[in-house]
């Protein structure tokens, strides 16, 4: 087990070292000088080049990209005696603690990852991370709790009745959901969740009683179906058809009431007014309270980002977990299961799912890094407080302490959990074995 983490470990140590590279080389070579952008157009030559200096971007390239290195290494080597070098150990900026000289000036130096100061703000950047990353965790791990319960059980299902209804509803809405973008998504939930139903909403009547007494008739029609099973996905279905043809009905009398003059028909239009969901089309968990200046708590304003940004992970789990679980529902050891009379709970929970879960875990874990970094948008249209807008800040203005912290941090958590996941699948598949 600790040979295999180690290996893993040194795996994600060279992930995060192509990360840095790539970025920094990116940022580097591109046209632009932070310096000059931050002094200003008015700024003389010699407030340009102090504030280079001071940013340490007046150094060679490769001076500089051995200087990040050594900066967000857990072990440095600083120089602790020569205040003018460009390694200089300054206690105020490095956290950590000398352990081992290495020569008359250079010691090798046990410390936290130094980001430096943004070039904006003159923040330390570990302080912006630290102030903004835990919105975007908690939006992310809400989304994928979200897309992870929903998904298992929307594929079970699927997967244990492949020919029923809830099988083809399941695909058609899970491809749908694969085809939207996050930031069409968010506009459309923020405008409908947040505003045209914050309060209320009119629901037309004329659907609902059409498939009410479709219902009803399947009922009749179909009580002498046997088995339960058969009369319920019956009436289920007729009611969606009268559903379906109500709505129809519905939008053809609303477009062509004035062109017929349809008035004598006028009930097919009658509403109800349905409860609103009481959120804000935007805010964030913590806000400040403009009249007080004390902070407020509102929780609920994570209900629609995080719908928002499970949307396109929940249909994938729902996919994934159908796919595997009929891979596994055809399995001998099922059939065995099945044979003996265990109920279908006592089947998929014990026996059919911890089998399936494999790719799931994998699709989960990829999908909750891939949220910390693509929740941008949401974030923006929401007006959340995470790390996605202060990266797009930063991304216009040249930071890039910023942008390479943001994305060293995202980095480091996608490999972290990664290892975790490889770690669990022991666990859960007891077929699966670390050596």
């Amino acid at each position: 087990m600790l040979k295999y983490f180690l290996k893993k470990s040194l795996y994600g140590i060279l992930v995060l070292l192509g990360v840095i590279t790539i970025v920094f080389s990116i940022y580097s070579i591109k046209p632009g000088d932070p310096a000059t952008l931050s002094g200003g157009q008015q700024a003389s030559k010699e407030v340009v080049d102090n504030i280079r200096k001071e940013w340490g971007i007046d150094q060679p390239i490769h001076i500089r990209y051995f200087q990040f290195l050594n900066d967000v290494s857990l072990i440095s080597f600083y120089n602790t005696q020569e205040a003018e070098s460009r390694f200089f150990y300054d206690k105020n900026k490095y956290k950590g603690v000398a352990v081992l000289p290495v020569s008359s000036n250079f010691k090798l130096v046990f410390k936290l990852p130094y980001l430096k100061k943004s070039y904006q703000s003159n923040r330390y950047v570990t302080e912006i991370i630290s102030e903004k990353l835990p919105g975007t965790i908690i939006l992310a791990i809400a989304a994928i709790l979200i897309a992870t319960i929903f998904g298992i059980l929307f594929g079970s299902i699927s997967a244990f009745y492949p020919d029923g209804f809830f099988n083809k509803f399941a695909i058609i809405t899970s491809i749908a959901g694969m085809s939207s973008p996050s930031f069409f998504m968010a506009s459309i939930i923020s405008v409908v969740g947040g505003y045209y139903w914050a309060e209320y909403i009119e629901l037309p009547v004329f659907p609902i009683v059409l498939a009410l007494l479709f219902i009803i008739v399947g009922f009749f029609t179909y009580k002498k179906s046997k088995g339960l099973k058969n009369i319920f996905k019956s009436i289920l279905f007729m009611g969606f058809k009268g559903g379906v043809i109500g709505i129809g009905v519905w939008i053809f009398y609303l477009f062509f009431q004035n062109i017929f003059d349809l008035h004598a028909l006028d009930f097919i239009a009658s509403s109800v007014s349905i409860p609103g969901t009481g959120l804000d089309p935007s805010g964030s968990i913590i806000e400040i309270n403009d009249i007080t200046g004390i902070k407020e708590y509102h929780w609920e304003n994570l209900i629609l980002p995080s719908l928002t940004l499970g949307i396109r992970p929940l249909a994938i789990v729902t996919l994934l977990t159908k796919k595997s679980m009929m891979d596994v529902l055809s399995s001998d050891f099922v059939r065995t299961a099945k044979s003996k009379g265990l109920s279908s709970y006592a089947i998929i929970s014990k026996h059919a799912l911890p089998n399936a879960l494999n790719p799931v875990i994998t699709a989960i874990s990829g999908w909750f890094a891939s949220l910390l970094a693509g929740a941008i948008f949401v974030e923006m249209i929401f007006n959340w407080d995470g790390i996605g807008t202060v990266l797009v800040d930063a991304l216009k203005n040249d930071d890039l302490p910023i942008v390479m912290g943001i994305t060293l941090t995202i980095s480091v958590i996608f490999v972290f959990i990664n290892i975790v996941v490889d770690l669990l699948y022991s666990i859960i598949d007891p077929r699966v074995r670390l050596n």
